[in-house]
């Protein structure tokens, strides 16, 4: 097990994201998982803190599968080759989209009532989350940077699939990954802590991370 959780990941990351700390730099973290280690990332380089709300689009019935992801700002990004193998059809694909898009918004709505979205025009945009499986999630908050005219978007993750970290190399202008194992079973299977993050850990981590010198504070449970 190469990670003890998720917050000793994020200062694993910290050397390898070191040359791209500049003074527009920002670092998003993907709610949820990502966001513990995108905190100890932005505290690290002394990096402003927000969130890139992303939601995956599952395959109905077959919710382990991933055809997709949406984001804020109506980003959208779509595997039809997926969509296409698991037999989706298209009044369940829209279905799919449109759940997650209220999902997104409902999840936007919480996190923006003290952390309005910031300014990433002409920025270095750091997204940062947990790791990758199929890349949808990645991409799709990658696409979100973009839209927002993001000058630079590097892609750190602690552990990916070989396959999805190749891909989104695409998409990102950099891509950090500390692990791509050859046998990649899933995310969780690389840390030893693996618990789900509560919104209130999110939130807090925001807070925390908005106050000038956030390392002087006591520990936040994230369970």
């Amino acid at each position: 097990m190469p990670f003890t959780d998720r917050r000793e990941a994020g200062r694993r990351l910290v050397a390898r994201l070191r040359p791209f700390r500049d003074p527009s730099a920002i670092v998003l973290g993907v709610p949820r998982g990502g966001v513990p280690v995108a905190y100890e990332v932005a505290t690290a380089l002394d990096l402003p803190l927000d969130i890139a709300v992303v939601h995956k689009l599952r395959v109905p019935g077959r919710t382990r599968l991933i055809f997709g992801a949406v984001a804020e700002h109506g980003v959208r990004v779509v595997d039809d080759d997926a969509v296409v193998r698991a037999f989706v059809s298209p009044a369940e694909r829209n279905g799919v989209e449109r759940d997650a898009r209220e999902a997104v918004l409902r999840t936007a709505v919480r996190y923006r009532r003290r952390h309005p979205a910031p300014i990433l025009a002409g920025r270095t945009v750091i997204v940062v989350d947990d790791g990758v499986s199929t890349g949808a999630t990645a991409r799709a908050a990658i696409a979100l940077a973009r839209s927002r005219g993001a000058a630079r978007v590097v892609l750190a993750v602690p552990v990916g699939s070989c396959r999805a970290v190749r891909a989104l190399s695409g998409h990102a202008d950099n891509v950090i990954c500390l692990e791509t194992p050859a046998l990649f079973h899933s995310i969780g299977h690389w840390y030893r802590d693996f618990l789900p993050v509560p919104e209130t850990a999110v939130a807090e981590l925001l807070l925390r991370a908005a106050q000038p010198k956030p390392s002087s504070s006591g520990p936040i449970r994230l369970r």
